[in-house]
């Protein structure tokens, strides 16, 4: 049973009739008809009584009515709470950003919450090291990959494939790799972390495996940089589609080989416990759920990405 189903009842019981309540209700006699039926079985009895005329309220339905009716009245008054209280939220942002997806692409769409919800304010923290919630003053984090310590919580927000980049400018001049084995004669841009080179990248293509240790003359610990040497034309970088989404979209920088597939990762929003969510945080989850929506969309419909990434 739903509430949609209690509403026509509703409607039949004040009009005595399908057929008006399906009109008042903008909907098909046929779905309303089969509204009711599905209350009705649920309830196991008749709640009315089919006369040629009309219809009569049995004496079930006589005991049954004014109650939903009282009930379906709380739940819009508490919906009408909740859009009151969302409307005058009064909260802090303390979230901390990976340096290019923060800065390039959440940033601004921070910059339209905050125009939502004006009463909300933001402290971020962007940085690609590994964030202490406590040391860093921070309540949550948006980064790539699901949290791995047991004892905080996440949201996930979307799939995303990490990429192979590189600029026309660079294509031009040294050629496309058409598969992994190819990228040895590129000069690779890569990303370092805690000291470590990401020199050897790994992709499947119908079940096999691939594995390329790349030579390149940069490396960095900051994603930024690494994006940014990328879209100037200085060699080839495996990025998330997320960081690259306006240069593959304004066709800035091509993805390469792309039959052949990188270890694809998550987006996640992620809390110290379950205790620390807010309801901030949730509206905040749903947005960013609906702005990766959007960018991912654009790029299946660009065949820059396979429709399974909004999966």
């Amino acid at each position: 049973m739903n509430f949609q189903d209690l509403e026509v009842v509703l409607k039949v019981a004040e009009f005595r009739s399908i057929t008006a309540a399906a009109t008042s209700l903008d909907m098909r006699v046929a779905t309303a008809s089969a509204a009711l039926k599905r209350v009705e079985a649920n309830l196991g009895v008749e709640l009315f009584v089919r006369t040629t005329r009309q219809l009569k309220l049995s004496a079930a339905g006589e005991l049954y009515l004014p109650q939903c009716q009282q009930a379906l009245n709380t739940l819009e008054s508490a919906k009408q709470t909740v859009r009151e209280g969302l409307a005058t939220l009064h909260d802090e942002i303390r979230i901390a950003l990976s340096s290019d997806l923060g800065r390039n692409i959440v940033t601004p769409w921070l910059d339209e919450f905050l125009a939502q919800y004006p009463n909300v304010s933001l402290r971020s923290n962007i940085s690609d090291s590994n964030i202490d919630f406590y040391r860093d003053s921070v309540d949550m984090a948006l980064r790539y990959g699901a949290p791995t310590d047991a004892s905080m919580y996440g949201f996930k927000i979307c799939n995303v494939p990490r990429l192979v980049c590189a600029s026309p400018a660079y294509l031009e001049a040294h050629g496309t790799p058409t598969q992994p084995e190819d990228l040895k004669q590129f000069n690779g841009l890569f990303y370092q972390l805690q000291d470590i080179v990401q020199d050897e990248w790994r992709f499947n293509k119908d079940g096999a495996s691939y594995k390329v240790k790349l030579k390149g003359n940069r490396a960095s610990n900051d994603g930024d940089l690494v994006r940014r040497w990328c879209l100037s034309g200085s060699g080839v970088a495996m990025k998330s589609c997320l960081d690259m989404s306006k240069h593959l979209l304004n066709g800035q920088v091509v993805n390469l080989m792309a039959d052949y597939k990188p270890l694809a990762t998550e987006l996640w929003l992620v809390c110290p416990s379950r205790q620390s969510i807010t309801p901030t945080m949730r509206l905040l989850r749903d947005f960013l759920r609906e702005k990766t929506k959007q960018v991912l969309t654009q790029m299946v419909a660009q065949k820059i990405l396979d429709a399974s990434v909004l999966e």
